[in-house]
């Protein structure tokens, strides 16, 4: 037991499930693997569309924007997860642990405030096409990107500060692979921690709010795709919007999970799989479904 948070040095992250030799060299392979896939994707994605002037248009530059995110999302939680796996070790510093935590929350905002944009973009692109050059010009794209990036600051700084302002003393082990919010709040010891509840919450309304306006700027696309006269029209509007309304839908149905979820509910191997299907999924899930599905940009790259 530690008698306070100013005592903890490091907190000690959650090993992957099994403690053999073999299970730990699985769980370091899969990760390998799945990081080097989002890697390559991402970065294959940034260069292509940077290197390529006829792929600067609002669409790409967000999807560029959206590659990047990824790469900090994936690159925050993963390597240390390796390396601790590698070394036989669970520890991370108290400082890595609020840096983790803080870059987590910020990419994961910004993101999530990214896709929603992208929505937009692809609504008026195809249910307004008219109004698209001036809806969304240049200025206007770079206004809505950075108010994603800085939501994303902002959302961070609340919670990281709320969070590591809480009195620790139920020990240093989090359980899960980094340093997430509801499990650092499991070690607090006071009634305190319901401020950062009562943030959680509020966060995970303005991320529901987000999630309906995608879907209803979905719905719309859907309506009007319908009315085209060309099925391959139709076909390749569908085979681009599904799987983008997928991976968010997986995204924030599992974030909720996540952070809302009841304390009964809480199996550590259920921990791992459900921050596995927000956190380390889509970052290598995005590179496919917004490239291979994308005629121009598969050309490109």
């Amino acid at each position: 037991q530690m008698s306070n948070s100013s005592s903890i040095t490091e907190f000690l992250l959650l090993p992957f499930p099994g403690t053999q030799q073999q299970l730990q060299l699985l769980h370091f392979c899969l990760f390998l693997a799945t990081y080097l896939a989002a890697l390559l994707g991402n970065s294959l994605i940034i260069t292509t569309i940077a290197w390529h002037h006829h792929l600067h248009t609002p669409m790409y530059f967000f999807l560029l924007n959206l590659a990047v995110l990824d790469l900090g999302t994936i690159s925050t939680t993963v390597p240390k997860s390796m390396m601790n796996s590698l070394r036989d070790t669970r520890a991370i510093s108290y400082a890595g642990c609020v840096l983790q935590l803080f870059f987590f929350m910020f990419l994961i905002s910004a993101e999530f405030s990214l896709l929603t944009v992208m929505a937009y973009d692809r609504y008026v692109a195809i249910c307004r096409p008219l109004h698209y050059g001036t809806l969304l010009g240049s200025r206007a794209c770079a206004h809505m990107a950075a108010a994603a990036w800085a939501c994303g600051i902002l959302n961070a700084l609340l919670h990281t500060a709320s969070t590591f302002s809480l009195p620790l003393c139920q020990g240093n082990a989090v359980h899960q692979f980094f340093c997430e919010i509801p499990q650092i709040l499991k070690l607090s010891c006071s009634n305190s921690y319901l401020r950062e509840v009562w943030l959680i919450v509020v966060s995970v309304c303005l991320a529901f709010g987000c999630f309906v306006f995608i879907v209803v700027s979905y719905v719309q696309i859907f309506r009007a795709v319908m009315k085209m006269p060309s099925q391959q029209g139709r076909h390749k509007t569908f085979a681009t919007c599904l799987p983008h309304l997928a991976v968010v839908s997986l995204f924030i149905s599992t974030g909720i999970f996540a952070y809302l979820k009841p304390p009964s509910i809480s199996s550590s191997s259920w921990n791992m799989v459900v921050s596995i299907l927000y956190s380390v999924m889509p970052p290598a899930l995005n590179p496919l479904i917004y490239s291979l599905r994308n005629q121009e940009l598969s050309n490109a790259l």
